[in-house]
């Protein structure tokens, strides 16, 4: 008798069925008899939220802040890092490159967005936010990356939404085990989710998660490659996260959360 995972086979089974994509004939039913809101002619949502707050500029230097290694190099050197260097503060150089190589837009088509992590249907469901402990020249805040305002270039553009007054007694309480210790930036990734259901209605979750690890990978190749640490979670307080980025938790919600320091 299998006694592994006893009293969640229920459960675990239902998780495994949405990990999987539908058969042929299953999905040749549902192309046939599903009707989206994109084959209705209804008006696709915006490829990114409104800017609200202030507006801030970063220029960045790409060949300035890459360290002069190879790409084997660079996959053999990342690692999980929760341990973070108090004292040295990320470049804003360095933050940027970050943020555009995680998010950043090299052209749209119509409702269609092209950046350097894939997606399905070229339709990019997710709003990079960050949380600055310990940037040079930015304010201990909460932040959100604006790419739109740059397509094509590889230029920064960033929006303060709140400042913090005491940053490891809010940021603290987010992570439900190993909390980052000293990292200069937290970065949030939240899913507006009708970006990507707009097309493939109830189809649309499982590509979005797998989306969100293509983000994922980006952020901590380029953590790496301009000399910093980089950690990701998944166990967080999902309430408090959506609470402290100000979104709904139902329409915008929290998927994926990452620090990002300078090494000791």
């Amino acid at each position: 008798m299998d006694y592994r995972n006893e009293g969640f086979w229920e459960i675990i089974n239902n998780n495994r069925d949405f990990m999987k994509f539908p058969n042929s004939e299953t999905f040749a039913e549902i192309q046939k008899n599903v009707k989206t809101d994109q084959t209705k002619k209804m008006q696709p949502p915006p490829l990114e939220n409104f800017c609200k707050g202030d507006m801030i500029e970063i220029n960045f230097d790409i060949d300035h802040e890459l360290s002069n290694v190879s790409y084997i190099e660079l996959l053999d050197k990342r690692r999980s890092l929760r341990v973070f260097n108090e004292k040295t503060p990320m470049t804003q150089s360095q933050l940027a490159f970050i943020l555009w190589s995680a998010q950043g837009i090299q052209k749209i088509n119509g409702n269609m967005t092209f950046r350097p992590v894939p997606s399905g249907g070229a339709l990019h469901s997710f709003e990079l936010y960050f949380i600055v402990r310990s940037v040079e020249g930015l304010k201990q805040g909460i932040y959100r990356y604006v790419p739109t305002a740059h397509i094509g270039i590889k230029r920064v553009a960033i929006e303060l939404i709140n400042e913090i007054n005491d940053y490891d007694l809010n940021i603290s309480k987010m992570f439900l085990n190993y909390p980052p210790k000293n990292a200069s930036v937290i970065l949030i990734l939240s899913c507006v989710s009708y970006r990507k259901e707009w097309r493939y209605g109830y189809l649309a979750h499982r590509p979005m998660l797998i989306d969100s690890g293509h983000i994922g990978q980006n952020i901590m190749l380029s953590a790496t490659a301009v000399g910093l640490g980089s950690c990701c979670y998944a166990a967080y307080d999902q309430d408090l996260c959506d609470k402290i980025l100000s979104i709904d938790g139902k329409e915008e919600f929290t998927v994926y959360v990452c620090s990002v320091g300078t090494m000791e």
